[in-house]
């Protein structure tokens, strides 16, 4: 079948498998030409698929000569439907990494459940015997944790309704939003989601079940952002369970014994979780093209790699004063932020004429799903079903 983007929103129902591919291939290609990493040798991916955790699986294979095992929760290809953008990414990394002489397997599942909890340890025995880094980049909209209950997160504020101007990336016009404010009950229930409840239940599990190496480090994804975007992310309910993602890993360093812990904040990123986010993808768009222009802007795989090359696996963890690994500290930069915040003037004013870093920003949200990849040649009709081997 010839295989075409379908966008609904910022939600793509299709994906390419060559496409994917050839994503996957990129950044496998970039790690061979980085020297290796004195870094873990048996590793534990949660939300292995896409994004930053797959960047962490092909880094720790490449980078450090590491067997894997990811944890994904992504569908097939059905019918005339295609699987998910993170079924052949996996795929397409397996047979990579095979090829290539590394162990790589997935399990596919609800990585909040207890079923694949125990899946992915009974795993671990059979293959590794105990794992020294655990990887968890898990971001989903709701939980349903082992009582039975089901919670939602939401992406809301948690002091007032907060209101800004905005483009929309579809027609380009210029409007304002208004992200309301969260109730009590919203705030706890996106933390139950997206805190670090669930992380640390699966390191209670990992410890418990004896497959856990002597100083096994744990890493969690989190993201800050600008003042621009405070109201509505960190100090929104994202936000809340962010800090609660960072009280885990405090509270797990502290309490379990040989285990270090670290929330890592990261860069922004064009993901679908992230285009959902009022304001963000405009954000985002921005930086991505003023990063660029300074020849500071990383993706996924080189700021993985140089997490683990110069934050994470050194003699002493390079950390802020809050104890966070920070991956951010490029975009972060008074010059880049301040050409943001000039940006947003020119928005407000209706100033700005050039909006070709919005195309930009659809490029890389297409290729998020393998879509506008270059060397594909979309015309040539591909088979959609392709398998994960270890699945």
């Amino acid at each position: 079948m010839i295989i075409e983007p379908k966008i609904r929103g910022f939600i793509c129902t299709t994906s390419h498998p060559q496409g994917c591919k050839e994503n996957v291939m990129q950044q496998i290609s970039y790690m061979k030409t980085r020297p290796k990493c004195q870094g873990p040798k048996k590793v534990l991916v949660i939300g292995a698929s896409t994004g930053y955790g797959l960047a962490s699986r092909i880094a720790s294979t490449y980078g450090c000569d590491a067997a894997t095992i990811g944890v994904i929760f992504d569908k097939p290809a059905n019918g005339n439907r295609t699987a998910t953008a993170g079924w052949y990414n996996t795929a397409a990394f397996e047979k990579f990494a095979a090829n290539d002489g590394y162990y790589a397997k997935t399990i596919n599942g609800d990585a909040f459940s207890q079923k694949i909890k125990e899946e992915t340890i009974a795993l671990i025995k059979k293959d590794l015997g105990q794992i020294d880094l655990v990887i968890y980049s898990l971001a989903a909209p709701k939980r349903t944790t082992a009582d039975g209950t089901t919670y939602q997160s939401v992406l809301k504020c948690t002091n007032q309704d907060f209101v800004n101007t905005t483009i929309d990336l579809k027609t380009k016009e210029i409007i304002e939003v208004t992200v309301p404010k969260a109730t009590e009950q919203e705030i706890h229930d996106t933390v139950k989601v997206m805190g670090g409840e669930d992380w640390h239940d699966w390191m209670t599990a990992l410890e418990q079940a004896g497959v856990l190496a002597n100083h096994t480090i744990t890493v969690a994804y989190s993201y800050i952002g600008p003042k621009l975007t405070y109201p509505m992310y960190h100090q929104g309910t994202i936000g809340a369970a962010k800090a609660h993602l960072l009280k885990t890993a405090q509270d797990m360093t502290n309490k379990m014994q040989g285990i270090k812990a670290y929330v890592s904040v990261n860069k922004a990123l064009v993901t679908q979780a992230s285009s959902a986010i009022p304001v963000v993808p405009l954000y985002i768009a921005a930086l991505y093209r003023i990063m660029k222009q300074k020849k500071v802007h990383e993706n996924a795989i080189e700021q993985i790699d140089r997490m683990y090359r110069e934050k994470l696996f050194t003699d002493t963890p390079i950390l802020d004063q809050t104890g966070q690994i920070r991956m951010d500290d490029w975009e972060m930069r008074d010059d880049v932020q301040q050409e943001i915040n000039a940006f947003w003037t020119k928005l407000y004013a209706h100033k700005i004429t050039d909006f070709s870093y919005i195309d930009d920003y659809w490029v890389e949200f297409k290729q998020l799903f393998g879509f506008d990849v270059p060397n594909v040649d979309y015309t040539k009709e591909v088979h959609s079903d392709i398998a994960i081997p270890s699945l």
